[in-house]
């Protein structure tokens, strides 16, 4: 099964769903079946675990329906089972007011994880836009992350991008929470 065979997307709506995307090891399995299928011990080798330990968290993941079985084969008498993802992307639920967002907390992990002698493009920047440019904004860097997806190979190396647009709390109630 390839890429295109895929639904466009996976909504998680449980909470044994979120419970399952919001580990760090799992989303670093979830990466590693972005592109292509993997057997467990090609997931435990990509992801430095023992397989005993990727079958417990790859298991998960099936049970809440976040990967699944794509092929089997028989090897030397053992059928060995081929895991993809259920969908080309994961769409989480909303994190709700003061809630994590379990995205960002993944992606400023992996970015603490990535090789620190290699190329990053990390920005930060404070707008001050109308709703129409928010929107368009929005719109614009979604576009541009579907048109770099499409163009993925996976035979080349794996890159992230994480983005996040959202109109912070405003500094007057901040300020009045804290008190």
């Amino acid at each position: 099964m390839s890429a295109d065979d895929l639904p466009e997307s996976f909504h998680v709506t449980t909470d044994e769903q979120l419970r399952a995307v919001s580990n760090l090891t799992r989303h670093r399995i979830m990466a590693v079946l972005r592109f292509e299928p993997a057997t467990i011990t090609q997931i435990a080798e990509r992801v430095g675990l023992a397989k005993g330990s990727s079958s417990y968290h790859v298991r998960l993941l099936e049970r809440a329906g976040l990967v699944k079985v794509v092929r089997t084969r028989k090897v030397r008498g053992v059928t060995e089972r081929y895991y993809a993802m259920a969908a080309r992307a994961i769409v989480l639920p909303d994190p709700g007011e003061g809630g994590p967002d379990v995205l960002m907390r993944h992606a400023v992990a992996d970015l603490e994880a990535s090789p620190v002698d290699g190329e990053r493009h990390v920005r930060m920047a404070h707008l001050r836009l109308t709703e129409e440019q928010f929107a368009e904004l929005g719109a614009r860097l979604q576009a541009l992350a579907d048109e770099y997806r499409e163009l993925s190979d996976p035979s080349l190396p794996d890159a992230s991008l994480v983005f996040a647009l959202f109109h912070p709390t405003p500094r007057e109630q901040a300020e009045g929470d804290a008190k």
